[in-house]
């Protein structure tokens, strides 16, 4: 992201843009880019205060077998260009298929032709932003078979290929890691954290047997763990807390920013 010591920060959502607006050592946000179609005016007013802004797509399918449509392409560059965003972020997964909307995040095979697909379609995308890209591995509640590759090998690869950074979510590392039954610390370890542009956080739940990624619950203790075993082996430029529904009250969601920063060995936000 090149912008070290971000610190802490909280995705923006209308429903807690004031409790966002008012956090005194906020240094950056994410927004989800296809939400600014009419930006916020609160959300202008933290870009012109200097609080660093990240456009953060949901539905540009770059894990699809069709070429990423040009249209949302030019509308995440448009965001970083009206927010003075110094890169973006999309998700490695795919969304639609054969002119179908799932609705859901989901996961790309772990093969050569999926990787290709990807490469094919971040070089697409690249080439049509005014800023860097930055990639996030989702949280996947199942994996396709015949996988070719292991997770980290996968993403490593991808990177290699391709001029973006990594979005690194540890939550989706856990999340990944337990659906698994695999070690978190064995998959942090295999990828290439010299290129994380900056880290999410969020709570989850489990259900039936699996654990859900869901930005509504409180965050685990051991995804707060992975914080600092992260920041034990490389110290990223910030980290976000995600928020999506269920808001908590104004001390939870401060409470759950100095337990990041806490984590994170990292000065409070509130």
């Amino acid at each position: 992201m090149n912008q070290p010591g971000l610190g802490v920060g909280i995705g923006w959502r209308p429903e807690i843009a004031g409790f966002v607006a008012d956090l005194p050592g906020l240094r950056f946000t994410e927004v989800i880019a296809e939400s600014l179609h009419h930006p916020d005016e609160e959300l202008l007013a933290l870009r012109d205060r200097g609080v660093t802004v990240v456009p953060h797509g949901v539905k540009l399918s770059l894990g699809g077998a069709d070429p990423v449509d040009p249209r949302r392409v030019a509308h995440l560059a448009k965001c970083a260009e009206l927010l003075d965003a110094p890169l973006v972020s999309e998700h490695i997964a795919f969304v639609r298929a054969g002119g179908m909307e799932a609705g859901h995040l989901l996961p790309v095979p772990r093969t050569r032709a999926a990787l290709d697909a990807l490469t094919g379609n971040i070089r697409r995308t690249c080439a049509e932003l005014p800023v860097p890209l930055a990639v996030e591995p989702i949280a996947a509640l199942f994996d396709w078979p015949d996988a070719e590759y292991d997770e980290a090998a996968f993403l490593t690869e991808l990177l290699d290929r391709t001029d973006a950074l990594l979005l690194l979510d540890v939550a989706n590392v856990y999340a990944n890691a337990r659906n698994r039954g695999e070690d978190p610390l064995a998959l942090l370890d295999g990828l290439p954290l010299e290129r994380v542009a900056y880290v999410h956080v969020a709570g989850g739940a489990e259900h039936d047997g699996l654990y859900h990624d869901t930005h509504t619950d409180p965050i685990r203790a051991e995804v707060l763990s992975l914080v600092t075993e992260l920041c034990a082996r490389r110290s990223p430029p910030g980290f976000l807390l995600e928020r999506d529904g269920s808001y908590p009250p104004a001390a939870e969601l401060r409470s759950e920013l100095d337990a990041i920063a806490s984590a994170a060995g990292l000065s409070p936000v509130t």
